[in-house]
């Protein structure tokens, strides 16, 4: 216990200083976040979101002497080429192809290096367990990139990623605990602990000068994807496994069902699917007049709603067939209401204005 106490407070004490000691580099090499027509933020924000967090998690991971029980350095090796990626695409904005080419890099070390792939996606269609064989390895491939992506995308408002990793990490740690694997929960929490200084920052108001905000960058929305997607991996897979291979999906939930979402409205018009623009589900609370901080707290409860609901039915030992059924319907309801948005967001202001004069009358 004591040694989980001090790499919890590692991880901490360790992603706070690096960005203290990072915030003058940062500024110094123009590794900022500059406001244009997509970006709204006053003034240039230091990237360096993600490297503490990383700083902080490896640090951790260390102190629980991890690295030497289950080769974590394939993976630290893998993580630290993904942040560096990041970290150039923040500083030069590298193109879709290099950054794919990168990603694809860090999976093939993940993969060959430590043996990790998903091979069974488990009874989701009646017919017994579905395993991959030959084909585990592209859907490995797409997999990795699918994450490192869909938290990438997601990172569009301040404390949006933070919040969403809170809730998968919490949700995994929950997870192999119930499975009693100690190990793994500790990694969760660490991350999960690594993550708490840089939304302190990130949510910072702007009028305290002891916490100049930052941002998580590219660096971190990969590094993110990348941890979330394998210890998703390590848990699913395996005569050992934690949690039903489904359960991953409802882990991720808002995170996958709004780039799968974007990426098919985009298709449909004829554009790139990956493409920045303003489609995403946050951009859509923002213009229902929504505030930065009601569409967080919003989206995160629902993050935290969907996990509990696949925590639930894994701990439950619900069918994976019932379990996947109903993750394909909430994404054909959630899909349905976003290609609809704007008859949506009628009714959503319609509402809103009735609740703000029913409370002036109560006020009154």
């Amino acid at each position: 216990m004591s040694t989980f106490c001090v790499s919890m407070l590692v991880a901490f004490l360790g992603s706070y200083a690096s960005i203290k000691l990072l915030k003058p580099f940062a500024v110094k090499l123009q590794l900022v976040d500059v406001p244009n027509e997509r970006k709204v933020h006053v003034g240039a924000v230091p990237l360096i979101g993600g490297i503490s967090v990383y700083i902080g998690f490896i640090l951790s991971l260390q102190v629980m002497n991890y690295a030497n029980q289950f080769s974590l350095h394939y993976f630290v090796l893998a993580s630290a080429g993904i942040l560096l990626v990041g970290i150039a695409d923040d500083k030069c904005d590298l193109s879709v192809r290099v950054r794919m080419f990168c990603q694809l890099m860090a999976a093939s070390v993940m993969m060959f290096a430590s043996g990790q792939k998903i091979d069974s996606l488990g009874n989701i269609l009646l017919f017994g367990d579905i395993h991959l064989y030959w084909f585990a390895t592209p859907f490995t491939y797409l997999a990795i990139v699918g994450a490192i992506n869909a938290f990438n995308m997601v990172d569009g408002i301040d404390g949006l990623i933070g919040g969403l990793t809170f809730s998968s990490m919490f949700s995994l740690a929950v997870l192999f605990y119930a499975n009693g694997d100690t190990a793994h929960t500790w990694v969760a929490l660490a991350l999960l602990m690594s993550l708490i200084p840089y939304l302190l920052f990130n949510l910072a108001r702007a009028d305290n000068p002891k916490r100049t905000k930052i941002f998580m960058g590219d660096a971190g929305s990969m590094f993110i994807g990348l941890t979330v997607v394998w210890l998703l991996a390590i848990g699913s897979q395996g005569e050992n496994k934690a949690f039903q291979p489904v359960t991953a999906l409802w882990v991720i939930a808002i995170p996958l069902m709004d780039m799968l979402s974007v990426m098919i409205r985009r298709i449909r018009k004829g554009t790139s699917p990956f493409k920045a623009g303003r489609d995403h589900l946050h951009h859509i609370f923002m213009r229902a007049k929504f505030s930065s901080r009601q569409t967080l707290s919003i989206i995160t409860a629902l993050s935290f709603v969907f996990s509990a609901i696949g925590i639930g039915m894994d701990l439950l030992n619900v069918p994976e067939w019932f379990m996947f059924i109903s993750f394909i319907i909430l994404f054909l309801v959630y899909n349905f209401v976003l290609i609809h948005i704007w008859r949506v967001l009628v009714v959503i202001r319609a509402f809103k204005l009735k609740f703000s004069k029913f409370k002036k009358e109560v006020d009154f």
